[in-house]
């Protein structure tokens, strides 16, 4: 039974094996994309009830206009994608690396196109699952258990496709393209927003080199790549490119979308994602740790992400 949102500390992995589980993240992290499939999941059944916890249920950023919440924006920025893709009901779309299904409720509800979600990890897809039922999107939303890499869908049987900052975990981007062009039927459409390196990123400054590599130990990313990587990526798939946008730079919105990550909150809701909300939340699991009220390593993993926020704020 997937626990609700509001409680941070993993339901995925037993207590007793929260520290094995870090200690073999942070291997998996050293290993150059070896073993990235271990790795991403592990990831994930470690952070996924954080990530719940302090951003919701749409594991992705978005650029915001004024007065918008963190919720319409991701809904938005989720919209653009359909809008893009010509999604209505009738068109069978497949949500690569769906999460808990955050997108894919806001997609299949929009548009009325029916949804799968593929998704390696298990524990993930169960959430997703009961957070379709409970929706009542269950008719339109269903998941799939499998790795992007070697996806196990039957040739074109979709007609589009997207993603949400999901590829930025594959390891070889020109074979995941492959097999997303794999399952799409002729003329088929994808879509998707990835974490890339702009053209001012200098590998010869130490500082830019460090960032970078603290965003990829801290978020499971193999490599950061560039916009042209992964163009030539969607190319060499056999994908030809219609348009690419660098939506983090869009002058039609006012607010970055790391802004959520650095600014104060008096907010409940929005307090955790903050800077000062990160920090009390790590004191207060060092104090329950301590007394055994949270599993060890507990505090690790909070650790982690917040160098992951930290990193991306600084970026």
């Amino acid at each position: 039974m997937a626990t609700d949102f509001h409680n941070p500390i993993s339901q995925a992995i037993a207590p007793e094996s929260t520290p094995e589980a870090v200690s073999r993240y942070r291997s998996g992290q050293e290993s150059g994309g070896r073993e990235y499939a271990s790795t991403v999941t592990t990831f994930y059944d470690l952070i996924t009830d954080f990530y719940e916890f302090g951003w919701g249920r749409s594991f992705h950023f978005a650029p915001m206009k004024q007065g918008a919440s963190l919720e319409e924006a991701l809904a938005a920025h989720q919209h653009y994608l359909g809008e893009a893709m010509g999604l209505e009901p009738g068109i069978n779309v497949l949500d690569i690396g769906c999460g808990v299904g955050g997108p894919q409720r806001s997609i299949a509800q929009k548009f009325g196109a029916s949804v799968v979600g593929l998704n390696i990890n298990a524990y993930q897809l169960q959430k997703c699952e009961e957070y379709n039922r409970r929706a009542g999107l269950d008719h339109v939303c269903s998941v799939v258990q499998g790795d992007f890499q070697e996806m196990p869908l039957v040739d074109g049987s979709f007609d589009a496709a997207y993603h949400v900052e999901a590829m930025v975990h594959s390891p070889d981007k020109t074979a995941a393209f492959a097999e997303v062009f794999r399952i799409l039927q002729p003329g088929g459409v994808f879509a998707g927003y990835d974490w890339c390196m702009t053209p001012l990123y200098n590998g010869d400054d130490p500082e830019h080199r460090h960032l970078k590599e603290s965003i990829e130990r801290t978020n499971a990313v193999s490599e950061l790549v560039s916009f042209s990587d992964v163009s030539d990526s969607l190319e060499a798939a056999g994908f030809e490119i219609l348009d690419v946008q660098d939506r983090a730079s869009d002058t039609n919105f006012e607010i970055p979308w790391y802004r959520p990550l650095e600014g104060s909150s008096l907010s409940p809701k929005r307090f955790p994602r903050t800077p000062l909300g990160r920090r009390l939340t790590s004191v207060v699991l060092r104090v329950l740790e301590r007394f055994g009220a949270v599993p060890k390593g507990s505090t690790e993993v909070q650790g982690i992400l917040n160098i992951a926020a930290d990193s991306l704020v600084v970026a």
